[in-house]
């Protein structure tokens, strides 16, 4: 049998679309599978790393935003600022990112087909899911991938869960950095949008509501002075996802589907974006075992300064020391700002 195209990407948020975007540069023959309306929305912090923009623009993405400089920690006696080296990166609304993926996707005439994966049956050779016959099916289908339950990739479930919650409030940025409030609660993101937008996403453990998390910060309410609301609150979560395996077969999973530590440093799309890179290219040269490893290679970092500070976050004696270390160590606070970015 011969098969319908070369790669098959399941998901159409931005490590699907990248996935299918490096794929089709590099001459493969990819078809995209996505059941939802463009443009599709999620709660998450919406700055996007220099690197990430960077990376989006060699794959002639083209996006629009509002540049943010560095991140700043504050908590209720600290603040302390980590500017980055590279270059700014970029607060995006996540419908404006998902409109300029799917422009770049049309512009490359990769088709977008409004259906579900359903059921995946493999050969040695193919793959077929969706009614189309592949080489390879990508799995970017996100943090609670169905495929992923399908091929049993699951790893076992993490005790404490955290969950995000994010709104929009309709106000001018008090500044050009990203700034996370510590609390008790948890931690409070602020990324300027627009001239006159600014995206606030919660992460907790605890159960509430956002207004009621949002008491939790009073620097942060004083700062938003009663701006109103500019979108509805959207949540995630769990967002621990523990993954046993990148590959079965002919399926690689990318992107959330692929295992996620926590949203605690922000860098889910850029290590979204590295690791797409890498199943492009295990594709191209028809070695889906190097995946596995490759993945591991460019997310180890990441993955090592996220649980770490996690693990840190969920200490009771160490918790309420994170932002006053940073501020009594600001040089290795913005080592580490940087490394990620």
């Amino acid at each position: 049998m011969r098969p319908d195209v070369d790669l098959l990407v399941a998901g159409a948020g931005p490590a699907g679309a990248a996935v299918a975007i490096r794929a089709a540069l590099a001459g493969l023959s990819v078809v995209v599978v996505e059941p939802r309306s463009a443009p599709i929305d999620k709660a998450c912090g919406e700055g996007i790393a220099h690197s990430a923009v960077s990376y989006l623009s060699r794959l002639g993405v083209e996006l629009t935003g509002r540049p943010f400089h560095g991140i700043r920690y504050l908590d209720d006696a600290h603040s302390v600022d980590a500017l980055f080296t590279a270059g700014p990166g970029l607060g995006v609304r996540r419908t404006t990112l998902h409109a300029a993926l799917m422009s770049r996707l049309a512009s490359l005439n990769i088709p977008v087909v409004p259906t579900r994966v359903g059921p995946i049956n493999q050969t040695p050779d193919l793959v077929t899911a969706g009614g189309l016959t592949a080489r390879y099916l990508a799995a970017a289908d996100g943090l609670h991938s169905p495929i992923r339950r399908q091929l049993e990739l699951c790893g076992d479930s993490s005790g404490e869960v955290r969950r995000g919650l994010r709104q929009h409030f309709q106000v001018s940025p008090w500044t050009d950095l990203v700034e996370v409030y510590w609390s008790k609660l948890g931690e409070a993101y602020v990324t300027p949008v627009a001239d006159d937008l600014v995206g606030v996403a919660i992460l907790t453990s605890a159960r509430g509501t956002f207004d009621s998390h949002l008491d939790a910060f009073p620097a942060l309410k004083r700062r938003l002075g009663g701006a109103p609301a500019a979108s509805a609150v959207m949540g995630a979560g769990p967002l621990r996802q523990r993954v046993r395996a990148r590959t079965a077969g002919r399926v690689l999973l990318v992107g959330d589907a692929a295992g996620y530590v926590d949203a605690l440093t922000g860098e889910g799309i850029a290590v979204a974006l590295r690791t797409s890179a890498e199943l492009v290219d295990c594709v191209r040269a028809d070695r889906p075992q190097d995946y596995e490893a490759a993945w591991r290679r460019v997310s180890w970092e990441c993955r090592l300064l996220t649980a770490s500070l996690l693990w840190a976050r969920n200490r009771p004696l160490l918790a309420p020391r994170i932002v006053p270390a940073a501020a009594a160590l600001p040089g290795v606070y913005r080592t580490i700002v940087n490394r990620l970015s």
